[in-house]
This record gives C-alpha cells, sequence and structure tokens, in this order.
C-alpha cells in the first residue's frame, strides 16, 4: 500500500483529501502546521509521496520543500492558491515534482498522483535501437531513419531525450511539470506549452494521422502517454 504524507492547514481540504486518497487504496498521514511538518524530515522514507500546501502556519511550503529535498527524493506535490507561472517554477525549482494550483479537480489530482507514486522503481533499458511505427530512431546519433524509403533526418538533443523518457515510461501518464522538471535545469523557463509543441512536431513526425494519434496520447489536465500497439 503507497503511504501518502498530506501537509495542508484548511481543514475542509484536507478532509477530502485524505478521504479520496483512502478510497483509492492509499494510507494517509496528515499535518497542518508548516512546524511540524518540518520534524517529519528524517521520516520520509516512510512514505511514496508527499502533498505539500505552500501557505502554511509557521513554516512555507517552499522552506519544506527545501529541507525534504536535502534529505529525500520522495515525490512531492504542490497545491497552492497561488498558481502563476512564477509560483510554479518556484515550486519546481525548489525540487518539487508537481504543482497543483486550488480550486482543482479531484480526479486530475488523484491521477497525478498515481503519476508520481508508479514511475521510477522500475529501470527500462534503452536499446540502441527504438522502432515508432514506420520509423527507426537511432539514439547514438540522434537520427531518425525511414523504414519504409530509408530517408534520416536529425533530432535535436531535446527531442532524442523526451523520446527516451517516454520509451522509458512507456504506457503510463507523464504529466508536464514531471517532464519539465526532468529535463530542463533551473536555469531554463519553460511551460507545459514547451512540451506541447514538441508532442506536435513528434505527431507531424511518427504519426500516419496526427489528429488521431496511435503513440502520442494527450491526457488532459495532466501531460501525454506514449503507447507502442502491438
Amino acid at each position: 500500500m503507497n503511504k501518502v504524507l498530506v501537509i495542508e492547514d484548511e481543514q475542509s481540504l484536507l478532509e477530502i483529501i485524505q478521504f479520496n486518497l483512502e478510497l483509492e487504496g492509499y494510507s494517509v498521514s496528515t499535518i497542518n502546521n508548516g512546524r511540524e511538518a518540518l520534524t517529519m524530515k528524517n521520516r520520509l522514507d516512510n512514505y511514496d509521496l508527499v502533498i505539500l500546501d505552500v501557505m502554511l502556519p509557521e513554516v512555507s511550503g517552499l522552506d519544506i520543500c527545501r529541507a525534504y529535498r536535502e534529505v529525500s527524493n520522495v515525490p512531492i506535490i504542490f497545491i497552492s492558491a497561488k498558481g502563476n507561472t512564477i509560483d510554479r517554477i518556484a515550486g519546481l525549482k525548489l525540487g518539487a515534482n508537481d504543482y497543483l494550483p486550488k480550486p482543482f479537480d479531484l480526479e486530475e489530482f488523484i491521477l497525478r498522483c498515481s503519476v508520481l507514486v508508479q514511475p521510477n522503481k522500475k529501470q527500462i533499458h534503452i536499446p540502441s535501437e527504438i522502432k515508432i511505427g514506420n520509423y527507426r530512431i537511432l539514439p547514438a546519433s540522434f537520427e531518425v531513419e525511414s523504414m519504409l524509403t530509408g530517408a534520416k533526418q536529425e533530432l535535436s538533443k531535446r527531442e532524442m531525450e523526451l523520446i527516451q523518457l517516454f520509451f522509458s515510461r512507456k504506457d503510463e501518464v507523464v504529466s508536464r511539470d514531471e517532464i519539465l522538471n526532468t529535463l530542463w535545469t533551473n536555469d531554463q523557463f519553460p511551460t507545459g506549452r514547451t512540451i506541447d509543441n514538441y508532442i506536435l512536431s513528434f505527431r507531424k513526425l511518427f504519426e500516419e494521422d496526427p489528429k488521431n494519434p496511435q503513440f502520442f496520447h494527450s491526457i488532459r489536465g495532466v501531460g501525454y502517454k506514449f503507447t507502442l500497439p502491438d
């Protein structure tokens, strides 16, 4: 059973989050004070996910995230009434995996939680050649080759990193924020639209019908899922 630590001072929202997570089979611990949350710093190995409010009594969620990242890589989702781009980037730069503005849709929230508790426990080997539809991708040379015509074209380093990330997470939902946090450094300022533009390019290249994709699927409000049909 996955264990979740929820740190939120708004009691009604805390109870709603706890109730819905427990319905999904999570074991949930709750804290409503920033100073108490800091005392959990050395017990994070007990949890698979932390839900962290930004605006908390005594100690802010940003300071808590900074402290947690000194000792643990446990996935962290920020939830906050402050949802503009600057606030989101600030949270991600501190090491959070996702950032969800309030008010949020509970179904989307649960999906984002499930995305973060699944992933990094399994290491998937990236082969020297990846096949997507009628194309062969060669990571070593950053090339894509048509298996129908033999024509080749180069991919950028970022495009190759994205393809490798999607391949390693095949059949799993990957959020835009997780992609940004994984592939972009702290001195860069991309947005979810950046990822959307890369996906549009991939669809134009790999999909027979970009409007009805077989490989690169949009998961509304969350991110993308990469699949390889049998």
